[in-house]
């Protein structure tokens, strides 16, 4: 029976030729023996496809005994030690999915694009999202060895379209709220644009009474976000302790429990598609709207990036005048004034 691989010399290094396509590949080798071994090695995987897999065990293992034997359950508990608290505590939630039970007890060097298949079609755009990091943690622990699916595979994630709030709809909120403290918290919401988590966290300390400024640093990026106290943030404010936390009751509680009691407030009252974060993007929406300066924006939010506020306020609708209508309003020759920043110490 003629053999499917050979070997031959080119110079003085060994070449691999496939007898059925044709393909010719380097064996970057000028020894003979080691080509031989080699050519061995292909014929044996051809042969019995198990085979090549076991060669890489062997040698992996000899690397790091636990590659062989390790599964992605690993991976989901290291994906959980990454991070803030609050990555943590969301990276712990996506894992506990049942879209990954199949999954978990899977061997790295076992696995198969089938083995993620069914996961990318039936999954959820989070479940996509958090299995493309464990893909990638793998791969830059070196757990993998070689990539499950090429890049270029993985499907576009297409989240939900997300909106701010409007102001017919938070009027209608607070007219429905009883509680004064929460009326209190979705004002403040209103009027800073904050995560909920960052704003139930403020206390009387954040306030700078004598420059009229708030500043905080986000909870989950670390970035410092500040803005002048405007009268009416300050008609809140003067309701809310002068020392302390802002909203002691508010506080205490989950952003699990934060989130579910908006809920069903919105519920009540008919209004869908929002969230507590809904503020944030409505906050930023009329920043453009207004044409209110992007870096100024952006310091108010706590972004350095530009892609990022711009993410935010992409639902906004901006009114832009004709240019002789807006050359006739200013005078003639004038230049736009632009307030400087406070520097906070």
């Amino acid at each position: 029976m003629k053999q499917r691989f050979y070997i031959y010399r080119r110079g003085e290094t060994f070449y691999l030729q496939d007898s059925r396509t044709g393909k010719q590949q380097s064996l970057q080798t000028k020894d003979r023996n080691a080509a031989l071994r080699l050519l061995e090695i292909k014929r044996q995987t051809a042969a019995d496809p198990g085979f090549n897999q076991f060669i890489l065990k062997s040698c992996l293992t000899t690397r790091d005994p636990h590659l062989a034997t390790r599964t992605w359950q690993t991976v989901m508990e290291q994906m959980q030690t990454h991070g803030k608290d609050s990555t943590k505590t969301r990276c712990a939630r996506a894992m506990r999915s049942r879209a990954f039970d199949a999954l978990c007890p899977v061997k790295l060097v076992e696995t198969s694009a089938e083995d993620f298949l069914p996961i990318l079609t039936d999954g959820k755009v989070s479940v996509v999202h958090y299995l493309k990091r464990l893909h990638n943690l793998a791969l830059g622990l070196g757990w993998l060895a070689f990539p499950v699916l090429a890049p270029r595979l993985w499907p576009k994630l297409r989240f939900k379209s997300k909106r701010g709030i409007t102001l017919a709809e938070h009027q209608s909120i607070l007219a429905a709220e009883k509680n004064p403290e929460r009326s209190l918290f979705y004002q403040l919401l209103w009027e800073i644009g904050s995560s909920q988590s960052d704003a139930a966290r403020l206390t009387a300390e954040n306030m700078d009474w004598p420059t009229r400024t708030l500043t905080y640093f986000r909870m989950k990026t670390g970035e410092q976000a500040q803005l002048a106290i405007s009268k009416n943030m300050a008609a809140i404010l003067e309701q809310l302790p002068t020392t302390g936390p802002l909203f002691p009751k508010i506080a205490a509680t989950s952003e699990n429990d934060r989130a579910a009691e908006f809920w069903r407030r919105c519920k009540l009252l008919g209004i869908e598609g929002v969230s507590l974060h809904s503020y944030r993007y409505a906050w930023a929406e009329r920043a453009k709207t207004c044409g209110y300066p992007e870096r100024f924006a952006q310091a108010a939010l706590g972004h350095n990036s530009k892609a990022v506020h711009r993410a935010y306020a992409k639902k906004a609708h901006v009114l832009i005048p004709a240019l002789d209508d807006y050359e006739r309003r200013r005078p003639t020759g004038a230049e736009p004034v632009i307030l400087p920043m406070l520097a906070v110490a």
